[in-house]
């Protein structure tokens, strides 16, 4: 089931269950509500998760980055050291 599908299921039962008198009712309209609401928290703590990933992501690959470019540099420095020393 997709989360459309999902959220539309949770607010047909909150419409079903929202208006009834039924004590037993009014508990599952509160626990359809309670299950929408933790979806939706679910959700944007997923969404978080992502971006948080993305932005490691990112700063693991400039560091990858600038790790290659130290290597080069030293390199070119050493050889420059070497040239100098002979």
């Amino acid at each position: 089931m997709d989360e459309a599908n999902l959220e539309d299921k949770l607010n047909e039962l909150v419409k079903e269950f929202g208006d009834v008198s039924d004590p037993q009712h009014r508990k599952l309209a509160q626990l359809a509500q309670q299950a929408q609401a933790n979806r939706k928290k679910l959700e944007k703590s997923i969404n978080s998760l992502q971006e948080s990933l993305d932005y490691l992501r990112v700063c693991i690959k400039y560091q990858v980055f600038d790790l290659e470019a130290t290597r080069r540099e030293n390199e070119y420095l050493r050889k420059l050291l070497e040239d100098n020393n002979q």
